[in-house]
């Protein structure tokens, strides 16, 4: 299944992509795409509805974040070897996780808002992974058991703010709009190998990104189980997984993002994104 969000922001109502492409609401039959629907019984229980007789939204409604009720959105860094070539640093000997704010989730085709006094706006395209189940202490064998889907998302950072300025990293991760999560929320079922699925992004449209999960690091199923060493994993809870070669932080020289651009980025399967750069 596609899940997916509609309406207006902080008024989202729950919904899915049928066969012919066409959004349906569910509203009335579960209360959001959060908590105990992501579970694999609440998924089961929503495949068993006649997707026929849901309404059709109207076409052009915004979508919103694909998930809701997010309580940790963890993002891991340097986990493409190519992209870790890329920044003339050596791959992690463990995953390296930091933390973008719940406050930068926002729909798949809002406007990115270039912070005030931003100099190095970035991009880096991403495999979310979304969890479903709780997860602490679990180990690989059993870690895919805890993931309810995947989503497109861009892991969108501001430089100067992540790198050039004292502290950790979170600053520069989690202005407004910097979270852009969506599409649609696909279930793992429909996901053969999400360590086999290619990944593009654009800005203007000329191709910036064009990579693919198999240069991941750490797998979907250990960072799961990784994560879930130090912290409890919750329904609603994101992974962005890192990105591939690319960012303009890694071009000669640098590239960054300007009030006009536009971004546009995808995952094989997951759909795409669009996002028009304007001054906040």
């Amino acid at each position: 299944m596609k899940l997916l969000r509609h309406g207006a922001p902080g008024a989202e109502k729950p919904g899915l992509l049928d066969k012919d492409g066409k959004i349906r609401d569910l509203t009335g039959i579960v209360p959001d795409i959060a908590g105990a629907v992501l579970s694999d019984a609440g998924l089961s229980a929503l495949r068993g509805i006649d997707v026929e007789k849901l309404p059709e939204v109207t076409p052009g409604t915004r979508l919103g974040p694909c998930v809701a009720g997010t309580g940790k959105f963890i993002c891991i860094g340097l986990n493409y070897a190519d992209h870790a070539e890329e920044a003339g640093m050596d791959v992690p000997p463990e995953p390296i996780i930091f933390m973008k704010a719940t406050s930068a989730i926002c729909g798949p085709n809002d406007p990115t808002l270039l912070p005030r006094g931003s100099e190095k706006t970035d991009w880096e395209a991403e495999l979310a992974v979304v969890i479903g189940k709780t997860a602490k202490y679990v180990n690989d064998a059993d870690a895919m058991d805890h993931v309810a889907g995947y989503a497109v998302a861009n892991d969108i950072s501001e430089r100067s703010y992540q790198i050039e300025r004292s502290g950790q990293w979170t600053k520069g991760k989690s202005c407004d709009s910097f979270g852009p999560v969506g599409p649609w929320l696909v279930t793992r079922d429909e996901v053969a190998d999400p360590q086999d699925l290619n990944m593009w992004l654009t800005v203007n449209g000329e191709k910036l990104q064009d990579g693919s999960t198999r240069t991941m690091v750490y797998s979907v199923a250990y960072l799961v189980s990784y994560l879930s060493r130090f912290m409890s994993l919750h329904p609603g809870d994101i992974i962005s997984t890192g990105t591939p070669p690319g960012v303009g932080m890694g071009m000669k020289p640098p590239r960054y993002l300007m009030a006009g651009d536009v971004v546009e980025l995808g995952i094989e399967g997951l759909g795409s994104q669009r996002q028009a750069v304007i001054a906040d």
